[in-house]
């Protein structure tokens, strides 16, 4: 049992445990439920106080970053404000620099500039006075080449003039009449002891058109010419070159004992090789040569004046023959001869045909023609002078039977 004692009365009374503890659970309940209430409003008094509390402290912080804030911003902005000052000054001075330096560029410009227009002025008396200069010069020029031109011209109107006059001799006659006529022409003067005829002679099958032959008065040939003329109608269906013809003329040549051989054509009038003048063919034929027919006395005077070089030595050679004596050593010498005259006469020949070729040129060439004419009489100057050193006593030299037979004949 459990005894209790009243609070109000203060009697005292006895309770079993069953309602002891429902008496107990009775008061523990409710003064937990008081201690709950109360816990309760104390919370709720402590809670808006702490929200109270943090509020306050949440607007102080915040009050305390604004004012820092403003400082922050206060002294950004006066920092600011001293570099925009800073920044004022500075563009300021920048600009008045800039004008001086702008004013001091014109003034140098305006300088330089006067400068420059002084230079230009000058050059531009200087390019004026040249171009007075250069156009009397031009002027000067110009008359001189007009001048130059003018005798050009007259040159070339005048070779035109003596070639139409050599091809208008052509017109109404033959070329074999016309040749004879220019031959007859110098007959009297020139070639009194010459023969040219035409070729009848026709035994061996075929014949050239004219022979010439010259001898001295004792009957020694000096020299001798077969001669072919060809017009521009001479021509067949398969031979229209001069080429073509002079197999057959170099075979009347040695049938006709002739020492040379001409064609005189008029064939491939537009053939520069033959419109220069002699054209040498022995590299085709030996002692071939092919002219047009102004060319046709030269070729026999220049070959006649080359073979009376060797007259002498055909004259002893004719004695030393009618002797029948051996003339072995003496024909090497004599053939040796030849060959050195041959070939002297050969570039004389080429340079009396680069004179032709001058010759149809303009007025500029002429020197070169005097220096090429000049070129051909040293080469014939030079065989000459062989031809003048080639004695009997020398072709004789090694000759011990010749020897005998001259010491004889001198005897």
């Amino acid at each position: 049992m459990q005894e209790i004692k009243c609070p109000k009365c203060g009697e005292i009374f006895q309770v079993d445990e069953s309602g002891y503890a429902a008496i107990v659970k009775q008061v523990r309940d409710k003064e937990f439920e008081k201690e709950i209430t109360s816990r309760e409003s104390q919370f709720l008094n402590e809670k808006e106080a702490a929200i109270k509390l943090a509020q306050s402290e949440t607007e102080r912080k915040y009050q305390d970053i604004i004012i820092s804030k403003e400082k922050e911003l206060f002294n950004t902005t006066a920092q600011k404000n001293v570099e925009i000052l800073e920044l004022k000054a500075k563009i300021e001075s920048y600009e008045k620099d800039k004008n001086l330096e702008l004013n001091k560029f014109e003034i140098e410009k305006e300088k330089a500039l006067a400068e420059k227009d002084k230079q230009i002025a000058e050059l531009t008396n200087k390019i004026e006075t040249n171009e007075k200069e250069n156009l009397l010069k031009e002027l000067s020029l110009k008359e001189q080449y007009k001048i130059q031109l003018q005798f050009k011209e007259e040159e070339i109107a005048r070779y035109k003039d003596f070639k139409a006059r050599l091809s208008t001799k052509m017109i109404g006659e033959s070329l074999e009449q016309h040749c004879e006529l220019e031959f007859n022409k110098l007959r009297a003067t020139g070639f009194q002891n010459a023969y040219f005829e035409k070729d009848n002679d026709a035994k061996t099958g075929s014949k050239g058109d004219y022979i010439f032959r010259e001898a001295n008065p004792e009957g020694i040939e000096i020299v001798s010419i077969m001669f072919e003329m060809k017009n521009e109608m001479d021509t067949t269906s398969t031979k229209k070159k001069n080429e073509d013809f002079l197999k057959e003329l170099d075979k009347d040549r040695r049938e006709k004992n002739c020492e040379y051989a001409v064609l005189v054509s008029l064939l491939e009038p537009e053939n520069e090789l033959y419109n220069s003048g002699i054209v040498d063919m022995s590299h085709k034929f030996p002692k071939m040569y092919v002219i047009r027919p102004q060319f046709f006395i030269p070729i026999i005077t220049l070959l006649r004046n080359a073979a009376l070089n060797s007259l002498q030595y055909k004259q002893e050679l004719a004695v030393i023959r009618s002797q029948n004596i051996d003339i072995s050593n003496f024909e090497e010498s004599m053939n040796d001869f030849k060959e050195k005259f041959a070939r002297n006469y050969e570039i004389a020949s080429k340079k009396f045909k680069t004179a032709i070729e001058e010759i149809d040129k303009t007025i500029d060439h002429l020197q070169k023609t005097k220096e090429a004419l000049l070129s051909s009489e040293n080469n014939l100057r030079l065989a000459n002078n062989k031809a003048e050193d080639l004695s009997i006593k020398r072709l004789t030299k090694n000759n011990p039977t010749m020897a005998a037979k001259f010491a004889e004949l001198k005897k």
